[in-house]
């Protein structure tokens, strides 16, 4: 199957399915002499796994990494870093009889017309556990993109239409902290006890929800992505895009800009430098130096509880139910994926950029 790495210098690829063995990522392109240790990636690979909340599967993986190769001594050796998550607690018997239907809703029907045979236990390649992979490769690229001085921070603002309150997001490490202080990586209190309601009652009815996470760059430098195919809102918006769930990206401002005029989302500026960021810190598909803003809608999960119409592999038409062990929301866990994929785009980016400026 094609379409399994992203990047130019430091290119991911990554392998395996929900119910297989295992998955795992190869990191090809890293510099050499960068600390790295398992417990690095671990840390990431925590942060996706089910949580306390609500919304979280049943399925209990360890998600424990395994570093096979490209570091020694604790450091990056430059060749290919191999990293391994076994699969412990896979369950396929929930899926017996859906093996020749199609869920609505999931990739069932176009990975049967594209290949003519599909891996029925658990979603196979497409199901959201790939992520896992994802996460473990972030967590490299974090290492590379941080010694640049760059940090990548996601948070949720919204779940089932409750949305944050703007005015509550702090600024620095106070937002830091308050994304980590509850199981849904949101920043404001009291929103996310209203979202932890919601979705128990979406679990309690056996439907589910979607949601919006940000993502922001921080300390991100001016002069990254290239400026026509390869721009770097492109990248990202691709790079987020290829997350299953994902169903629009905004940039800055996003969808907005097309309700206003020029005046109003050119960001001007003085010796001081951008007095806004309307773009989200890109401009012509480089980045100017200031914060990348962006945003992800993620599409509830497909697998619910309720009766759906639906073909099987014959043709004949189906009434379903699906069980087994299912999230209820993508988010949280979706959170630190969002966070991977975006330290994956930047951290290939520089290591461009640093090609052409023979750094």
């Amino acid at each position: 199957m094609s379409g399994n790495t992203i990047g130019s210098i430091f290119r991911v690829t990554t392998w395996g399915e929900s119910h297989g063995a295992g998955l795992g990522a190869i990191v090809d392109g890293c510099p050499p002499g960068i600390t790295l240790a398992q417990a690095d990636i671990q840390a990431a690979l925590d942060r996706r796994r089910p949580s306390k909340v609500i919304s979280s599967t049943k399925r209990k993986e360890a998600d424990k990494v395994e570093i096979l190769s490209g570091v020694f001594e604790g450091k990056t050796t430059g060749t290919p870093i191999s990293l391994l998550i076994r699969n412990a607690d896979a369950d396929s018997s929930a899926y017996l009889k859906l093996k020749d239907v199609f869920r609505p809703g999931q990739g069932d029907f176009t990975y049967w017309e594209k290949y003519g045979r599909r891996d029925w236990r658990g979603g196979g390649r497409a199901s959201g556990r790939e992520t896992v992979a994802r996460v473990a490769a972030g967590a490299v690229a974090e290492k590379v993109i941080a010694r640049a001085g760059m940090e990548v921070l996601a948070y949720t603002v919204a779940i089932g239409g409750i949305e944050i309150d703007r005015n509550k997001i702090p600024a620095g490490k106070e937002l830091l902290r308050q994304v980590r202080a509850n199981a849904l990586f949101c920043p404001d209190k009291k929103a996310a006890a209203a979202m932890e309601g919601k979705l128990a009652a979406a679990r309690k009815d056996g439907d589910s929800l979607g949601g919006i996470v940000e993502i922001i760059a921080r300390n991100v430098p001016a002069g990254l992505g290239e400026p026509v195919f390869d721009k770097m809102d492109a990248d990202l918006a691709k790079a987020l895009m290829s997350i299953g769930t994902v169903k629009a990206v905004e940039v800055g401002d996003g969808c907005a800009v097309s309700q206003k005029a020029g005046s109003e989302v050119n960001d001007q500026m003085n010796k001081k430098g951008f007095q806004t960021n309307h773009a989200g810190g890109i401009l012509a598909g480089i980045t100017t130096g200031q914060d990348i803003i962006l945003r992800v809608h993620c599409k509830p999960i497909p697998s619910i509880g309720h009766a759906q119409k639906t073909l099987d592999t014959k043709g004949k038409e189906k009434i379903i139910e699906i069980g087994g062990r299912h999230d209820v929301c993508v988010i949280p866990r979706i959170v630190p994926v969002c966070e991977a994929m975006v330290c994956i785009v930047l951290a290939d980016h520089l290591l461009r950029q640093r090609a052409i400026a023979n750094e």
